[in-house]
């Protein structure tokens, strides 16, 4: 990203749960996506390095899941598994390390982990004991490896719950930007006053892009593309569902680079020919990789989707501003998206374009289920799939999935396609209804709202979904809230105990 900010200068807001902290317990900070959670584990690290704060912490590990996830099939003990990170402390005596020194155990991004963890497995004792990555974990997080030492994992909300509750005495969650400093990161990112001025207004006019930009990462993404739309191109207004931002975020990419050289026509058309082949080859991968729940790529499963890494080409211009790569243990190259939504948002394209071009083989995967027949599955391949069944399909993969991976997704792909499926979805329905600009609604509860007449009534289970959402979006505060003016479903309140 441009204008990179001194580690120094960073300052992360925790919001702090606290629990019962003793020496067996961890720590587990918790945030969503691109919110700054490994920011935060580098200036705790910074800190301590330069004397400001922990000095009885005597050494620090560092140990990221991504890199975790290319030994986690070894069998090792604790000692050579430090090695693999460290390969420095070899010389040193394992027995004073281990014995005499406080350490601190840094597990950062357990959503990107790929153990198989199991808490009520064996555990270590010893740091001589071998055994497979996943046990040493667990062992840590139990405490029955080195009790005295420290333990922070890091992990985006829908992980996070794979560590038991019992072993977690302090939870803090990293809630990024205040509405304040969403104001002085656009100040900052657009030196021009009247621009930024403008530019901040237009993202306070919709309430659901403005909640967004409490992400440093989606901030990022929303100037991009503000900057462009409305300032470059002289427009006075563009719509701001999530699928039109993204849209206008992965166009600006593409152009970007021939921009950039000043490329002649010729050039111009056959560089986003080659960058169009490549969104298409990564709009495949981000959907393979999200229906495993992966996050975080190797090279083998690039090459699975027609991505040679060694050509440097592929990952020059606007590739590098939407995926990551990074150097790992053993150099190995991890890969990922700049942020999951984008991910999510390149794995809608390639599900709307294997619809458009007839590809059953890639669809097949919202239609397959443990009672699927091969005369059944036989059937999906010779019969025509309308969107309407398709949409349907992937509502109730969405609404399967208890980590809500496919949530965002979901959203994307009635965006994209602006097809009218509103009738088939449930608890996404409103987010999609807006995505496809229909806003019947959110006119239909606004009424009931405003209206006094007929105090007892009975809204379905969509429409407690829609005014579940218009009262989160409304600064208003309510002095009283009846669920049961609303509904006479007791598995509707369960609706409306977000509001």
């Amino acid at each position: 990203m441009e204008n990179d900010t001194d580690l120094k200068a960073v300052y992360t807001e925790l919001f702090i749960t606290e629990g019962d902290m003793e020496n067996e317990k961890i720590v587990l900070t918790k945030g969503v996506a691109g919110i700054g959670k490994t920011v935060s584990v580098h200036k705790f690290i910074l800190d301590w390095a330069e004397g400001n704060t922990n000095q009885d912490i005597e050494c620090v590990f560092l140990l990221p899941f991504r890199d975790i996830n290319v030994i986690k099939d070894r069998e090792i003990n604790l000692h050579e598994f430090l090695l693999k990170f460290y390969p420095e402390f070899k010389d040193l005596k394992k027995s004073k390390l281990y014995k005499e020194c406080k350490l601190a155990f840094i597990f950062d991004g357990l959503d990107e982990s790929r153990l198989p963890l199991n808490f009520k497995s064996e555990t270590l004792d010893t740091v001589e004991e071998r055994a497979s990555v996943d046990v040493l974990f667990t062992s840590l997080v139990k405490g029955k490896l080195l009790p005295s030492s420290l333990v922070w994992v890091t992990s985006r909300p829908a992980a996070a719950n794979q560590i038991p509750s019992r072993y977690v005495g302090l939870l803090t969650e990293v809630r990024g930007f205040t509405d304040q400093q969403k104001e002085e990161y656009f100040r900052k990112r657009i030196t021009d006053e009247t621009q930024a001025s403008r530019i901040i207004l237009h993202i306070k006019t919709s309430r659901s892009l403005y909640i967004m930009c409490h992400i440093p990462v989606f901030c990022w993404i929303t100037a991009t593309v503000l900057k462009d739309v409305l300032i470059k191109n002289n427009a006075e207004n563009i719509s701001t569902t999530l699928t039109e931002m993204y849209i206008h975020f992965l166009l600006i990419q593409m152009n970007r680079k021939s921009q950039k050289y000043d490329e002649q026509e010729g050039e111009r058309t056959k560089h986003l020919q080659l960058n169009k082949k490549m969104i298409l080859k990564l709009a495949k991968l981000a959907f393979k990789q999200l229906n495993k729940k992966n996050i975080v790529f190797y090279e083998k499963e690039l090459r699975e989707c027609g991505i040679d890494v060694c050509k440097d080409t592929e990952f020059t211009g606007m590739i590098a501003e939407i995926f990551k790569m990074e150097d790992g243990l053993y150099k190995t190259k991890a890969f990922c998206f700049v942020h999951l939504s984008v991910q999510e948002f390149l794995a809608a394209v390639h599900v709307f374009i294997c619809y458009l071009n007839k590809n059953r083989q890639e669809l097949w995967f919202f239609f397959e289920d443990s009672q699927t027949t091969v005369l059944q599955k036989l059937l999906f391949f010779f019969r025509n799939v309308k969107f309407h069944d398709l949409t349907k399909m992937a509502t109730d993969k969405a609404m399967q999935s208890q980590r809500g991976h496919m949530d965002l997704f979901l959203w994307f792909l009635m965006g994209i396609s602006l097809e009218s499926s509103q009738s088939l979805l449930k608890v996404n329905l409103f987010y999609c209804l807006l995505e496809l600009k229909d806003h019947s609604s959110y006119e239909e509860i606004q009424s009931y709202l405003s209206s006094d007449e007929h105090p007892s009534r009975d809204l379905s289970s969509s429409m407690c979904t829609v005014l579940t959402y218009i009262l989160l979006m409304s600064d208003k505060v309510l002095d009283e809230f009846n669920p049961k003016r609303f509904t006479l479903s007791s598995s509707n309140y369960t609706k409306l105990i977000p509001a």
